[in-house]
């Protein structure tokens, strides 16, 4: 928790995240959303996300998992809930 930059709030993964992606790739994802790692977001999304770490908008990073899919970690706004999803579920 050291390395977090901010409180995830209650982390929930949607049904069809937990389907289809393995484990240890969301638990790495998390890690990397948690510090300041955005993954595969482009550079205006980059500084977005850092420009709001501290003013109460919501947080987004896109990453891969094995076998190459692609999904998302959402943090609300107010911190309270960190959502794991698919692009389908968005």
């Amino acid at each position: 928790m050291s390395d977090w930059k901010f409180n995830p709030g209650r982390v929930i993964v949607t049904r069809t995240a937990v389907e289809v992606l393995l484990p240890h790739d969301m638990f790495r994802a998390l890690a990397c959303h948690l510090s300041g790692d955005w993954g595969n977001v482009d550079a205006e999304d980059w500084q977005a996300n850092e420009d709001v770490l501290n003013d109460g908008t919501g947080l987004l990073s896109v990453y891969r998992s094995s076998p190459d899919k692609k999904f998302y970690i959402i943090t609300e706004w107010d911190r309270s809930l960190t959502t794991i999803l698919l692009p389908s579920d968005y």
